[in-house]
C-alpha cells in the first residue's frame, strides 16, 4: 500500500513568462519541476558541487576569480561555491523569480542563506542567453547548469546556448584561459565536438557517478584567446 510519501506535496506552483515551475516536498526532498520537466533535487548535489570545483581547479590556480553560476536551482553549487575563500566574486543567473524567492524566503533558504548572505555573492534575475548575448560583464569561470543537459534542455530557447553562435558569447564573456563547466544528466559527445569547433581548447567530459542510473557529467573547456 502506498505510502504518504509516495505523492509528492506540491508547495508552490507559479505561472512564469517561461512556462510553469513547481516545488514540491517528496519524502525529505524538495524537488523542482520546470513545465512537467523534473530539473533536480535535494537528495544529493555531488555533481552540482562538482561543476565547481572542476572549473575552479582548471583555473590552475588564478588569484582569487570571478565565476559566473548559470542556474540557481536548489542553490548545490552557489552553496558551495560559497564555501570555497579562493573564488573572489560569485554572480548567480536565474530567470524565474519564484526560484529566487524560494531562496531569500521560502523553504530552499535553509540550504542557501549564508550563501547569499556572503557579501562575493550577486544574484541576478535573467535569462542565461540573454545574459550572455548583453553583458559588458566578463569571468574567469562560467559555470551552468540551466537544462538536463545540451540535448536535453527546459525550454527551446535555451538550445541555442549550446550551438556555436551560443558558445562564442560564453567564449566572449569569459577572460583569456577562463573555463566553460556546462552540468549534463548524460554524456553529449556532438556538445563536446561543438565546443572543438567553437575553439575551445583542453575540452574534455568528467563522469560523476549517481547512486541510481547513467553517472553525470560536466563538459569542460578552455575559452580561446
Amino acid at each position: 500500500m502506498p505510502t504518504p510519501y509516495d505523492i509528492p506535496d506540491v508547495l508552490d506552483r507559479r505561472e512564469g513568462p517561461h512556462g510553469e515551475v513547481v516545488l514540491r516536498r517528496h519524502g525529505d526532498r524538495l524537488e523542482i519541476i520546470a513545465n512537467g520537466c523534473f530539473l533536480m533535487d535535494t537528495s544529493d548535489g555531488r555533481s552540482e558541487r562538482r561543476l565547481v570545483d572542476a572549473a575552479l581547479e582548471a583555473l590552475a590556480g588564478r588569484d582569487h576569480p570571478e565565476v559566473l553560476i548559470g542556474g540557481l536551482g536548489v542553490g548545490f553549487s552557489l552553496a558551495h561555491a560559497a564555501a570555497d575563500p579562493r573564488w573572489g566574486g560569485i554572480t548567480v543567473v536565474e530567470r524565474e523569480h519564484a526560484i529566487v524567492e524560494w531562496h531569500l524566503d521560502g523553504p530552499l533558504a535553509t540550504l542557501s542563506a549564508r550563501a547569499l548572505a556572503d557579501p562575493r555573492t550577486t544574484i541576478v534575475e535573467a535569462d542565461l542567453v540573454a545574459h550572455v548575448n548583453e553583458t559588458s560583464d566578463t569571468y574567469d569561470a562560467l559555470c551552468l547548469d540551466i537544462d538536463n543537459g545540451p540535448d536535453w534542455t527546459v525550454t527551446d530557447g535555451n538550445g541555442s546556448l549550446y550551438g556555436e553562435a551560443g558558445l562564442a558569447s560564453c567564449a566572449r564573456v569569459l577572460r583569456p584561459g577562463g573555463v566553460l563547466a556546462v552540468w549534463s544528466a548524460q554524456p553529449s559527445p556532438p556538445f563536446e565536438e561543438t565546443l572543438r569547433n567553437a575553439g575551445f581548447q583542453q575540452v574534455r567530459t568528467e563522469e560523476i557517478p549517481v547512486a541510481r542510473g547513467v553517472p553525470d557529467v560536466v563538459h569542460l573547456g578552455i575559452s580561446p584567446g
